[in-house]
Formats: C-alpha cells, structure tokens, sequence
C-alpha cells in the first residue's frame, strides 16, 4: 500500500509541475495579449466563453462549478499581472457582495468595501473603482430596491451577473444559543430567516443593519448579542458559528449585477436589461411585451417600481434574452420604443456561469 501510495503521489507531483508550465505559458501569452490591446484585458463575454468552453469540455470527476472556479482564479491572476482591477461592493469586508465579487472576478483584484449601495455606484461613476458588484435580487425576498433605483439614475452599464448561493449562519463571540439578547442583520436576511428566527430564538429583538457583515462587526463587540451573516463575515470578525444554514429557503439564491462604464460585446448566451415607462392608456402593458413574443424574445424578467416623479407613475424593469446587437432585439426594441415614453437599455452582459 505504501509503495503504491508513494507512485500515486509521484504522479500528482509531475502533473503539478507540469500545470506550473503551462500557467506560466498562459500568463505569458495573456501578457502579450494585453500588450497588443494596450487597455483595460478584462473581457467578460471572453471570461464567459473560456468557462463555457471548459465546462462543455469537461468529462469530470470534477464539477462545471469547480471548473468555472478554477479558470476564473486563473484569468484572475493573470489579469493582475498586467493590470489590477479594483471593484467596488458593499461592506464592510466579510458582505456577500465580496464573495460575489471574488467569484465573478477571483482574488487578485482590489475590493473596495463601501459603505452601501449608492457609494458603490458613486466610486464606479468617479473612477475610484473599475467595476461594481451590487445585489439586484433574491430567490425569496425579491428585489433590492434600492439597486433597481440606482440603475435608473446611474450612467453605469451592466456589464455581468453573478449568482451567488446564500448560506445564512447565526454567529457570536460565546459558542451556544444562550443569553442572545439582540440578532443584527440586513434585512433582506433577516427576512430569508423569519421562520428560523421564531423557531429558535422566539422573542429576541432582531435589528436591521446596512450589511450582514456590519451586523458581524457589531456582535463581535458585544458577547450578548449575535449576527446572521456568511461565513467570510465570521472569519472576518473572529465569530463562533452557533447555527449553521438557518435561511428558511433550502436554495435561497441572490443575483448580483456587475457595473461599469460600458456593457460587454456578444458572447453567444447573453441577456439584456432595460427600464421603460409605458404610455397611460388601456393595453400600454401589452404593447411594451407583444413585440417581444412577435420577435421570439424570451422575457426572464418584469418589475415594477415607482418612477419617483411623484404623479403615481410606475417603470418596468425587464431581463430579456439575448444581446442588443441581436437583430431581433433591435427590431423589437423599435417596436417597444412606439409604445414607451421613456426606455433605457441598463446593459447586455453574459449570463452567469
């Protein structure tokens, strides 16, 4: 057993070496690549092509998940030798806006936590950051309004989007349940824990913060209260999980929206997002979304939210498929625009892998 232990492992090791030459070819080809477009290497809808590629290819053991993650570190490290992207997300360290920035982006990029939403797009808009992550909606609770009402405003562009998996932790500086006074936490997950909550900590005042990683921030400073939050937020503040998973959805997901100052060219699976107010009269609905069906359009997508012109007049948000340069989505949105008094296309990205 030994003898045959020692062969195994003589083989990863020449396969690892192996790996090591050919990343550093790659890094070097990437090098050159970046030296012949003489700007920004970061190309999402290339990113996406290489992880679908990979994935396509892939006869495992390994999953298409691991895969995208593997590549991604990889085009992440290679980005960074000629060029460090800074994003913008949400904070402080330890939100689950980071962790969506790592996955779309991987670890060699600088994060700029911010403080909330609105400064996020604000650094994005100054220069202060190349891209931004922000959080557009959840599996259970829905739309993060305030994104929504950003995009409306903002000259940024959807560029991407990553899909993030929720897992929500109860977490505190003493390891047990007792002497909880207060749980802090955004409130979008105190919202994906009610039934959680009322179960196990029935009475306790819950309080809503601006993240789950402040709310981490502030249970580590006191041993009587407890924080909902990821696990990057309990190893940020040194917190003890008491309670592993608690979101009342066992697939509670959040999709978050990647900003920048331009949207990204085709890469073959692609989504577009626009923002449109209807004319008011009877069947203006109807007339923003037949010509989407007559242009064999899928919509993943429809919400409204008050237009904040104060005279009660709504906008829709929609996900479409497919990209902008797409002739059927040109000539639908010419057939939408004739039945909008306002539309704006928020971007076309890659659909998230």
């Amino acid at each position: 057993m030994n003898q045959q232990l020692t062969r195994l492992r003589n083989l990863i090791d020449r396969i690892d070496e192996d790996l090591l030459r050919l990343l550093n070819e790659r890094a070097r080809l990437a090098q050159d690549i970046g030296h012949l477009k003489n700007g920004s290497i970061y190309r999402a809808e290339r990113e996406a092509q290489v992880v679908r590629r990979l994935q396509a290819a892939n006869s495992g053991p390994l999953s298409p998940e691991s895969i995208s993650v593997l590549f991604k570190e990889i085009m992440s490290a290679c980005r960074a030798l000629e060029q460090p992207l800074t994003v913008a997300y949400l904070g402080p360290q330890g939100t689950f806006s980071e962790a969506a920035a790592v996955k779309h982006f991987g670890h060699a990029v600088h994060g700029l936590p911010c403080a909330d939403i609105d400064e996020a797009f604000r650094a994005v808009e100054r220069g202060e950051a190349t891209f931004g992550v922000a959080p557009v909606e959840n599996s259970s609770e829905g739309a993060v309004n305030r994104t929504l009402d950003l995009l409306l405003s903002s000259p940024l562009r959807i560029c991407g989007e990553v899909k993030l998996r929720i897992r929500q932790h109860l977490m505190r500086k003493v390891d047990d349940l007792n002497g909880i006074e207060v749980v802090y936490s955004h409130a979008q997950s105190l919202g994906q824990c009610h039934e959680w909550l009322g179960q196990h900590l029935y009475g306790v005042k819950t309080i809503r913060v601006t993240s789950n990683a402040e709310a981490a921030r502030m249970a580590a400073e006191n041993p009587a209260t407890a924080a909902i939050a990821g696990k990057l937020a309990a190893e940020h503040y040194d917190l003890k999980i008491v309670a592993r998973d608690i979101e009342d959805e066992p697939n509670n997901s959040t999709r978050f929206l990647v900003l920048g100052h331009s949207d990204a060219a085709p890469s073959g699976r692609d989504k577009t997002s626009l923002v449109l107010s209807a004319k008011n009269r009877p069947g203006s609905l109807l007339g923003l979304l037949a010509p989407l069906a007559d242009h064999n359009i899928g919509l993943s997508k429809l919400e409204s939210r008050p237009a904040r012109t104060g005279s009660w007049d709504y906008v829709f948000y929609m996900d479409i498929d497919g990209h902008r340069n797409d002739a059927n989505i040109q000539n639908a949105l010419h057939a939408v625009a004739e039945h909008c008094t306002f539309l704006k296309v928020l971007g076309s990205y890659p659909v998230a892998v």
